[in-house]
């Protein structure tokens, strides 16, 4: 292996003030990455890193910095990262630590950036907001009232406040007038902590929403606080848009994105720019995921507004890029590209959009690299085969799709840390590899032949053709190989949280707008 280059804290940080097109990229998993990293690092983990890089690092002469805390999982990284074309790899000098020690500030939990630019607005805008005992007395009164939740419609359905309707962030500026059309209605915004609900109050504000608007203070998590109960397993969603409230929403939408300085930018200009070699250009799809596989602009990528703006670091890795947004009415690009552009993105709206345009119909697919050759086999052979004894399965799907179901005795292991769950296996004439789909698993067939020295076989089709088959399945943390570190547990997520947790969690968001102020690199400004 060639020596990697290496770039220090003090290298990135001037880069990063420059507004230098930059990647610093964490590739631990997603629980130690949360527990500890810089403010612009992406998480790409080395276990999925061919999956994903193509996508969220789109130009291969992009400086890309990897780092680790010591695992010796950057060093492979470079080398991957080399293999797949990246021409302008370096090492993060003396990594996470070397970071830490040179004075960089280090942030906990996942996409920061957001979450600590949501805690500025509020506390430059004081968007208001009423605390869980105010909405549920509100509620109970049968006040004139609507709660409208900004989060993904699977979260929403997860838990949701009482009475509460699906309305994800972006959707809000466009949807509102329809869901509360009466002007002295009051608009209360949730979300399960606080970002969300503070961008998506602000968002009605900042557009001119004649109603009172008010977020819900701390989401789920101050309603289960509270002490109070929520609902789990509904369906409300928002209706259609009349042309009439479309177009003053689309009015008020370009209002803010002038106000926040967003470009405006033709097909012409996007293409000039898709050819560029020395600067990346995302192309992103605001609207709902159901309109995009309907139709679709070539080249563009699925990402709903609301989650744009609170997963930024996780569509685009590549911090000083060109953000360019797409949709079909005027409001929702807009009104994501006004917070994006606050949050020191180049954004740009495309203005000059026909039907025609749309071209493409189907869900999103990541490009990826080449896959390597592999040996198939079908779920009829791999169940004689465990008849028998003497093969083991290895299943490199995610722990929590692992826990949930899974083929009986196959042992769940982390691609980044083959080495290590190998030596909890027992010992095998053969090794059969799965994961959802087997397009994760077959990366890891070579791995695990070099390693082992025995005869590698790939599930066809992965573990989704074994439970189309019908065949036994087994649930639970039944043979972990790895331990279960590929996703940080958010303590705003699902129903069954520790309270302290919760707590932490709020008092932690809290304390962000001071330790922005102490990194220092954010560029973010607040209209």
């Amino acid at each position: 292996m060639s020596t990697a280059l290496t770039r220090s804290y003090s290298e990135i940080r001037q880069a990063l003030l420059n507004r230098e097109e930059l990647a610093l990229v964490d590739v631990r998993e997603e629980a130690p990455f949360a527990e500890a990293h810089p403010l612009f690092a992406a998480n790409i983990p080395l276990s999925r890193l061919e999956l994903e890089v193509y996508s969220r690092i789109p130009r291969r002469n992009t400086p890309v910095t990897v780092y680790d805390n010591g695992e010796g999982l950057a060093s492979i990284a470079v080398q991957r990262l080399q293999d797949l074309g990246y021409i302008n790899v370096s090492l993060l000098k003396g990594g996470l630590e070397g970071w830490r020690i040179n004075g960089g500030e280090l942030f906990i939990d996942v996409n920061v950036p957001s979450k600590a630019f949501g805690e500025l607005v509020e506390s430059q805008r004081h968007t208001p907001s009423l605390a869980a005992e105010e909405v549920q007395a509100l509620l109970d009164s049968e006040a004139d009232v609507v709660v409208l939740d900004a989060r993904r419609f699977d979260e929403y359905q997860t838990m949701s406040i009482p009475t509460g309707i699906s309305v994800p962030g972006a959707e809000l500026v466009l949807r509102a007038r329809e869901l509360a059309p009466d002007p002295a209605t009051r608009i209360i915004v949730n979300c399960a902590g606080r970002t969300r609900s503070i961008i998506g109050t602000q968002s009605l504000i900042n557009a001119g929403i004649a109603n009172p608007v008010s977020a819900l203070r701390n989401g789920t998590i101050g309603w289960t606080l509270a002490g109070q109960t929520l609902e789990h397993g509904q369906s409300r969603r928002f209706a259609p848009t009349s042309e009439e409230h479309r177009h003053i929403a689309a009015r008020d939408a370009r209002r803010v994105a002038d106000k926040a300085l967003v470009g405006r930018a033709t097909l012409a200009d996007l293409q000039r720019w898709q050819q560029e070699s020395s600067r990346s250009t995302y192309l992103f799809d605001v609207r709902t995921p159901e309109e995009f596989e309907t139709s679709h602009l070539p080249a563009s990528r699925s990402t709903p507004g609301g989650q744009l703006v609170q997963e930024t670091d996780h569509f685009a890795s590549v911090r000083g890029a060109r953000l360019v947004l797409v949709d079909d009415d005027g409001v929702r690009a807009n009104m994501s590209a006004s917070w994006l552009a606050q949050l020191g993105w180049e954004v740009h709206v495309l203005d000059d959009l026909q039907a025609a345009h749309f071209s493409e119909k189907g869900a999103w697919k990541a490009p990826v690299p080449t896959p390597p050759q592999a040996e198939e086999i079908s779920t009829e052979t791999l169940s004689q085969w465990l008849t028998e004894g003497d093969s083991v399965v290895l299943d490199f799907t995610s722990s929590a799709n692992y826990v949930k179901r899974h083929i009986p005795g196959a042992w769940w292991a982390l691609r980044g840390q083959l080495r290590e769950a190998l030596a909890k296996v027992p010992p095998a004439q053969r090794y059969v590899l799965t994961c959802g789909s087997s397009q994760l698993a077959r990366l890891a067939v070579a791995e695990v032949e070099a390693l082992t020295g025995k005869t590698v076989f790939l599930l066809r089709d992965g573990t989704a053709s074994w439970i189309a088959a019908q065949l036994p399945l087994e649930h639970g943390e039944t043979h972990l190989a790895s331990p279960r570190i590929d996703r940080y547990r958010r303590p705003y997520e699902g129903t069954d949280n520790p309270r302290e947790a919760m707590q932490a969690y709020l008092d932690w968001e809290f304390g962000l707008v001071e330790q922005l102020a102490r990194d220092g690199t954010h560029g973010f400004f607040v209209i």
